[in-house]
Formats: C-alpha cells, structure tokens, sequence
C-alpha cells in the first residue's frame, strides 16, 4: 500500500538528503533555509519593544514566576529569544517533478511534534492529486526549531519525573509532552508569542515565495493551507487577520482542528500534561483582563493596533467577539473546507462546528464528520501499521482527496 510504503520512507530520506534535492517516485524532496526576522516578539529579552510602533517595555512583564516549577535541566530555562535552534531552521518542500507548480500550499502540523514522519506522506500525495507544491512549516519551537535535549528521551524522562513529584495530582505527564509542558506551565503567554513569531514567519516564507525565492513554486502561485490540530488555529487567525492583498484568494483545509481554544481538549501523554493544560485555561480564558494590567505588552499587541492579535483573541473563549468572529468565518465561508473525526477527542467534530458554522449552524463552512473504520486517535489518524493497511488506506484517500478537490 503506498501510504504505509511513503510513512516509513520519506522520513529517512529527508533526514539523509541535508539540503540536495531529492526524487522519490514523481514528486522532488528539497528543504529551504529560513532565519526568523521575528525575534523581537519572543520573551526573554533584556528589553522588549514593538518595533513597527515605537514602544518599549519592561521585559520582566509576562516572564516565568521564579515561584514555579524549575526544572533541573538547563536547556528549559534558556531565554525563548536564545534558543538557536528556533531562530535559523529549516522548511521541507515537495514539489512536481517537471517545472516551477502555480501553486503552493503551506502544511501546518499539531502540538507538540517534532518530527515530519507523520506528515511527509499527505504532502506527498497532495502533490500527486493537485500539482501543486506542499511547504511543511515548523511553527515555533516545533520539529527541528528545538533544541535536540527536549527530544532526549533520558533528560526528558527525568524531567517529567521531577514535575509529577511537585504535583502529586498531574495527569498525562509523560518525556514526550514534558518539555513543553514546562514552558507553558512557567509562562503561558508563550502560547501567544510563539503563536505571534510563527505568524510572521508564515507570512515570511509567502513573500519569499511570492517574490521568486523558492525554486519549485511560481511566483504569481495562489498560496493555499492544510493545517492539522493547533495548525488549524494559527491558519485560521492568518486568513483572518492578514491583509487582503497577502491571502485574499487563499483556500484553508482544516482536519481535526478549527475550534476556539476553550472547546479543545489537549490534556494527553503526546500533547500537553493537566498543569499546563490548566495554566494556558487560567490565563487565556479567565485571568486575561488581569494580565493586560500586569503586562501592558500583551496588552499592545492583543490591541487594535495588531489585527494578529485581536483575531487571536476573538478564538481563545467561545463566547468572547463571538459575533465578530462568525461574521469573519461568514466572509470567508467559501474559502474554508473542514473535515472531523468522530471519536476524536482533542477536537472534538461537535466543537469543529460550533465554530466553523457558528453558534447557530448558519455559517456555510462545509465541514464533513467522518469515522474511520480502523482504530485512530487525535494523535495518529493514520496508523502505519500492517493490521489495519487496507482500512488506513482508504481513510487515507479520503481526506487527501477531499482536500485537493478543495484546492483545485
């Protein structure tokens, strides 16, 4: 089967291929450099400042709580702004085999994920079925933009350890998710920077592509998304906030994503553990009003003043600019194609269309609930297993081509 045949291949040929570009059936396999020019948002450093408006601000704002839990491993009280790895990364970009594609889609991945393997199989076949080229896009401190410790098994391992030890009643601490968990436990609000620096930088690669920059791709190509889980998030507020020059005719496919922050469910071994799950709730969808006077930086840039940040806050809390929120999905209904899972109990599909449709199922997003006929998980939709290849297969097929009939 090729699906299964593609998940076990593809990785290993990224990791082997450093920067040549390599054929693999009929589809290229390249990856471009990047270097973020969005640094400034990031917190950490000894000043903060807005630099499109002028402004400084105290930089012990919004930091870490000293009172917090402090890990024993060095690599998780770096600065955001020092960490390397995070500002100088790389984007792997699949593309036809014959001439420049007329078009480009961007392919953002979920929480908490460090390696391609999962993804490089839909880019492939994405590629197949619509001839365009798929960008795979690492949002911050995602797959290769950490530092390797946090994928160290051991490190990680006693981390997770040391951080059952100071909450007794932490549910789905795990090595995988306790790098992450840490950070956002210490400091929430990195959920909005991180979100703020991969917003730039999404819009960072469109203008290198829009201005000839990336070989594969045309530079009058329509940029279009496929974004998974918290991916859906981040495209939504792109296509949202940007201006209409940037992604005016941009089409978004969401797949087991597109709801308001409230209304996820990310507790889990692979995404995040309960206290961090907890404080990333406290502050985005109570205690909100409270931090902009404690940090008038956050303050700024949730403000009219940054339209990344206003859209961003209209999808933390259901109820919150929910009247301007389903106006803006209402504008952009056309562009938008959603597909939900079932027994998906991260994002929840009943969730997917309280959003996307509104709160009074009268926005035309089409949004399709599907249930697979093999055992599937938020997580893993597709399974690279031999015990269900058949059923994988199909359910396989079936987003993929309900994703480039949308494109196309």
């Amino acid at each position: 089967m090729g699906y299964n045949r593609d998940y076990h291949t593809l990785q290993s040929l990224l990791d082997s291929g450093g920067d040549e570009r390599l054929s693999f059936d009929n589809v290229h396999l390249r990856q471009i450099h990047m270097a973020s020019q969005a640094t400034e948002v990031l917190p950490g450093g000894a000043s903060q400042s807005c630099v499109s408006h002028g402004l400084r601000f105290d930089a012990t704002a919004g930091s870490a709580s000293a009172a917090h839990f402090q890990p024993s491993d060095g690599s998780l009280q770096l600065p955001d702004c020092d960490v390397e790895s995070n500002v100088r990364f790389r984007c792997p970009v699949l593309s036809p085999a014959a001439g420049r594609a007329d078009g480009l889609i961007i392919l953002l991945h979920g929480l908490n994920e460090k390696r391609w393997e999962k993804y490089l199989p839909w880019a492939k076949r994405l590629v197949e079925l619509t001839g365009k080229a798929v960008l795979l896009f690492p949002i911050a401190f995602h797959m290769t933009r950490t530092p390797m410790a946090w994928s160290d098994a051991r490190r990680m391992a006693r981390v997770s350890a040391e951080r059952r030890a100071v909450f007794p009643t932490i549910a789905e601490s795990s090595l995988a998710n306790a790098a992450i968990s840490t950070r956002i436990s210490q400091m929430p609000q990195r959920f909005f920077w991180s979100g703020l620096q991969s917003y730039e930088d999404v819009l960072a690669v469109i203008r290198l592509a829009r201005g000839g920059g990336i070989a594969e791709v045309s530079a009058d190509a329509r940029v279009d998304f496929f974004a998974y889980s918290i991916g859906a998030f981040l495209s939504e507020i792109l296509l949202m906030a940007a201006e209409e020059s940037v992604l005016a005719s941009s089409r978004l496919f969401l797949f087991c994503g597109g709801p308001t922050l409230d209304r996820m469910y990310p507790t889990s071994r692979y995404i995040l553990d309960s206290e961090a799950t907890i404080a990333m709730y406290a502050l985005f969808n109570e205690h909100l009003e409270a931090e902009f006077r404690r940090d008038p930086r956050l303050a700024h840039y949730f403000g009219g003043s940054h339209p990344a940040g206003v859209w961003f806050r209209s999808m933390l809390t259901h109820n919150v600019l929910r009247e301007r929120r389903e106006q803006r999905f209402r504008e952009m209904a056309p562009r938008l194609r959603a597909v939900a899972l079932l027994r998906d109990t991260v994002i929840p599909p009943g969730e997917v269309l309280n959003t996307l449709q509104g709160s009074f199922r009268d926005i035309p997003v089409e949004v399709d609930v599907v249930d697979f006929a093999h055992p599937y998980t938020h997580v893993q939709p597709f399974p690279p297993t031999s015990t269900h290849e058949a059923e994988v297969e199909v359910a396989f097929e079936q987003v993929m081509e309900a994703a480039a009939r949308h494109f196309t």
